[in-house]
């Protein structure tokens, strides 16, 4: 049960409609946090892992047992609610900049450059450098892994522009400039630390505890809000990882996880109508994967239509209606829910209070129930923050911590191309001495990309041909489809490595 009706109705989330997604609002301070709190509990004990991101800090609490307070006392009296029974959810904390949980890390190869062009607000044009730039790496078999690969790639196609240019259009040094720029920019965001290895696997996402309860992952985001383009694409990054390594499982007894998306807004801001249309067909197919996606903000008009209306499960909270444009969002998010003749919806969304809500679930059939005035139960955990020495004895119980508290920087572009270079520096001095023999280490595209002839006959791999012999190795030890493009690497211009 998540809620009750003055009339004593419980409200309940079905398991098996879990995955059909679902859709919180109401402004702010009108319950939102709680309600998501409660919802996170409500999976966790039957078995469900969760993804949320804590923007405010205030769902650290859900860590530590709840408690009786006279506050709560005359709460539950009022609205006829039990006691509830006090305990803390199972928890692991994730934290981007890794000081308020375990680091979370991508590499820029599976970033891909339709979401790293729009972190990095970039135009039509430096986006399809980028691209380019990508498609370079991709076949060089140059692994783009952190801020400094792709600085270093950025470079070697900007002196190789002409070349390059025949092969798969312009690139202009002004563009590849203002790539390096933004670049910059996400790097003072916390970018050198997000970018990297070793990346989050998304498995590590979906555990139990001893006792069958799911995971609640938490990521601390109260700084990492301050940037909102990193927030929003980390999360959207998270879900095309979900949606690409999870198998297909149709319509499970229960979701294998709930992802919460929080200040959901943010995700569609400014968002390219191509990234719009790739989040859509993420949330309409990440379903059969057993991923139930909750969106999270102030307002249903936050969201576009076509994401809204695959939302089944709604709670909405009390909206403010003090402005003619404000009552025209709340007439429109009371068509969102389906009628209650014995209910004025447009009126009731205005006068709710903290911690009632119109709530609309779905039933057996995944038909959403008439919509219901109601209050949110109260969680068994602690609402609000916890202590940072609670948090610290939290992390050090976690396995996480031995596999990703130390980065890892391994052989790639930067180092590789660094290589290329001195090497063909060192055949470029040894040519010159030998009195006018064919140069032909000169550093050139063809070089590089296919090879080259020294001075004494010997021949020097290219680009291309050391791409193919590591794809023949990792394919032969089963390994091989972490080089290709997946579906949803595919949609959003990944490539897995």
């Amino acid at each position: 049960m998540i809620a009750k009706t003055s009339g004593g109705a419980e409200l309940s989330l079905l398991p098996a409609m879990s995955n059909r997604h679902g859709l919180v609002t109401g402004a702010t301070g009108t319950g939102k946090t709680v309600t998501l709190q409660v919802l996170a509990e409500q999976f966790s004990n039957t078995g469900v892992p969760v993804f949320l991101a804590d923007v405010k800090g205030d769902l650290a609490g859900i860590a530590v047992p709840g408690s009786r307070t006279a506050k709560m006392d005359e709460r539950l009296q009022r609205l006829g609610f039990s006691e509830p029974e006090w305990r803390a959810a199972p928890v692991q904390f994730w934290d981007i900049y890794g000081s308020n949980g375990f680091p979370v890390r991508a590499t820029i190869s599976d970033m891909g450059p339709l979401l790293l062009g729009r972190l990095l607000g970039l135009n039509d044009t430096q986006q399809g450098v980028l691209t380019i730039t990508f498609k370079v790496a991709d076949e060089g078999g140059l692994p783009l892994l952190d801020l400094k690969d792709l600085r270093a790639m950025l470079k070697w196609v900007a002196e190789n522009a002409k070349q390059i240019g025949t092969e798969y259009g312009h690139v202009s040094s002004a563009s590849v400039g203002a790539i390096q720029r933004a670049l910059l920019e996400i790097d003072q965001q916390g970018g050198e630390q997000f970018f990297g290895e070793p990346m989050l696997d998304v498995h590590d996402l979906m555990q139990l505890d001893p006792h069958g309860r799911g995971i609640v992952n938490i990521l601390a985001a109260e700084r990492l809000i301050q940037a909102p383009k990193l927030y929003s694409t980390f999360l959207l990054w998270l879900l095309a990882e979900l949606f690409e390594m999870l198998p297909e499982v149709g319509d499970p007894a229960k979701p294998r996880l709930v992802f919460f998306f929080d200040e959901a807004h943010l995700l569609f801001d400014d968002a390219p109508k191509a990234l719009l249309d790739k989040i859509e067909q993420v949330v309409r197919l990440i379903r059969s994967k057993g991923v139930g996606v909750y969106f999270v903000t102030q307002n249903p008009g936050d969201l576009p239509d076509d994401v809204l209306g695959q939302l089944g499960n709604r709670i909405h909270h009390a909206l403010r209606s003090a402005t003619p444009k404000e009552q025209r969002s709340v007439r429109a998010a009371a068509d969102t829910l389906r009628p209650n003749p014995a209910l004025d919806t447009v009126r009731v969304m205005g006068e709710l209070s903290v911690g009632e809500a119109l709530v609309s679930l779905l039933d057996q059939t995944g038909s959403p129930r008439p919509v219901e005035r109601a209050w949110i139960v109260p969680p068994a955990s602690q609402i609000g923050p916890i202590a940072d020495g609670d948090r610290a004895t939290l992390m050090r119980s976690s396995t996480a911590q031995r596999r990703y508290e130390q980065s890892i920087d391994r052989d790639s572009a930067f180092e590789q191309l660094k290589a290329r270079a001195a090497q063909s520096s060192e055949t470029s001095g040894t040519t010159s001495k030998s009195g006018g023999a064919a140069r032909r280490g000169d550093g050139s595209l063809t070089d590089v990309l296919f090879g080259s002839t020294g001075p004494r006959g010997g021949r020097r791999e290219g680009m291309l041909q050391a791409a193919a012999k590591s794809a023949a190795r990792s394919v032969g030890s089963g390994i091989g489809r972490q080089i290709l493009r997946g579906l949803f690497g595919s949609m959003l211009g990944g490539s897995r490595r």
